[in-house]
């Protein structure tokens, strides 16, 4: 067998192969008789149709079985001599197959480009500290207060900004962006819905159209939806709504005092509880700062990195980002394959993020194997714990779940980058400012 390859990029590589033409003979007999077993040809009893009848009968069936036994092995064996890894199943095209030619064909694959002048050891980062306010600790307070808060009924007045409005709503599509045909919506008509007006997740306009309206009143409006929403199934979409009030309630806020502060936890005071919320705080900001380190560490690999990025590691990144949102959608109860959602502007907005994650990725296993460090089996176990712990599984399910869906190796793969940013970040030069 001839096998060429040839340099496109650094990353890109084109293989080109020749099979002798006495292999594709010998594999052409061989599956000639395996057909003629087995061949139903009028005029011959089963199992007894000669072979010339069948070579000359089934002729493109046998020579596209011949291409499919002999490519797949071909590819293997020439990027085994070559020691050659591909990111993903090489392209195989232009296959050329007939009886007494040799079988020629090309592949087309991406390998990971050799990284080298890479200097990683004298860093120097920046960490900017946080230091939370008592306007941040009362916040806090307020937070906690409104999560003990209890709904009562409001019978004497109209929606007001903060009340908790239920209602029976039907919502229809009118037009999906540019004037497009209306979204696919997960349902018509919900009755007892429940909002709390000034929640984040409010379609944007939709409290002001419920200010000033009583119990049993009705109304009908139409909203038009951002283009940079966040539910992508509705961003651009202009959705019509038929509302009316069932029940208004308002939240009534415990009093901030010792009393509230023994409710939260074991806290004999408010003090005692204020200064448990500044510590938490604290804790939070200082967690964010060494995040903060941690992104300026990978911003300033990433400048570093002058090879070409692998387009078949970016292209599954943003694969597996568009599965979490889909997944997302299909959480709210919308179906991703009907929604009216661009999906191709989706994987061009996901595409930055993407490369920037692969970038970091390649850095830091290029870093690993320069200090071969390395993840044990006892890590792995580690964090499969860990893991199953806040997920309140059993370690060993969770472990054969991970193992079936091949998991344990991505989370060896993320210990062993976790390894080298503590490494990195030991070297580094960290700079309060």
């Amino acid at each position: 067998m001839k096998a060429e390859i040839s340099d496109l990029s650094e990353t890109r590589r084109r293989l080109d192969v020749e099979i002798p033409v006495e292999r594709v003979d010998k594999t052409l007999a061989r599956l000639a008789e395996r057909y003629s077993r087995r061949a139903k040809v009028p005029g011959f009893r089963p199992g007894k149709v000669p072979v010339s009848i069948v070579r000359k009968r089934f002729q493109q069936d046998l020579l596209h079985d011949v291409a499919h036994d002999l490519v797949p092995k071909a590819v293997d064996d020439a990027l085994r001599e070559q020691d050659l890894a591909p990111l993903e199943t090489p392209d195989v095209r232009d296959v050329s197959v007939d009886e007494g030619q040799p079988l020629t064909f090309h592949a087309l694959f991406e390998v990971m480009p050799t990284i080298t002048d890479l200097d990683y050891d004298a860093m120097t980062l920046r960490r900017t500290p946080h230091v939370p306010d008592e306007a941040a600790t009362d916040q806090a307070l307020d937070e906690l207060r409104l999560r003990a808060s209890q709904p009562e009924p409001v019978t004497d007045r109209a929606v007001e900004g903060g009340d908790i409005v239920t209602m029976d709503m039907t919502r229809r599509g009118v037009s999906g962006p540019d004037g497009a045909p209306p979204p696919q919506l997960p349902a018509d008509r919900h009755d007892g819905v429940t909002i709390e007006l000034g929640a984040a997740a409010n379609p944007p306009g939709f409290d002001d159209e419920l200010i000033g309206l009583q119990v049993d009143d009705a109304k009908a409006f139409e909203l038009t939806y951002p283009t940079d929403f966040g539910q992508p199934e509705l961003a651009g979409t202009t959705v019509a709504y038929d509302i009316t009030v069932r029940a208004l309630h308002r939240r009534k806020l415990p009093d901030l005092d010792d009393g509230f502060a023994k409710t939260v936890g074991a806290f004999e005071t408010l003090e005692a509880l204020r200064e448990q919320v500044t510590n938490d705080l604290r804790r939070e900001a200082e967690a964010e700062a060494d995040r903060g380190v941690r992104r300026d560490l990978l911003a300033q690999l990433s400048s570093r990195l002058t090879v070409e990025i692998p387009e078949a590691l970016v292209n599954q990144e943003i694969g597996r980002r568009l599965e979490q949102i889909a997944s997302r959608m299909a959480q709210q109860q919308v179906d991703p394959r009907t929604a009216n959602v661009d999906w191709d502007a989706v994987r061009e907005e996901q595409r930055a993020p993407a490369l920037d994650t692969v970038r970091g990725s390649m850095l830091l296993d290029e870093i690993a194997r320069r200090e071969t460090l390395t993840v044990t089996d006892e890590d792995v176990e580690q964090e499969v714990a860990r893991y199953a712990e806040r997920l309140g599984q059993a370690p060993a399910a969770l472990r054969a779940q991970l193992d079936k869906d091949n998991g344990l190796a991505a989370l060896a793969e993320g210990l062993r980058r976790e390894k080298t940013v503590a490494l990195l970040l030991s070297r580094a030069t960290i700079v309060t400012a």
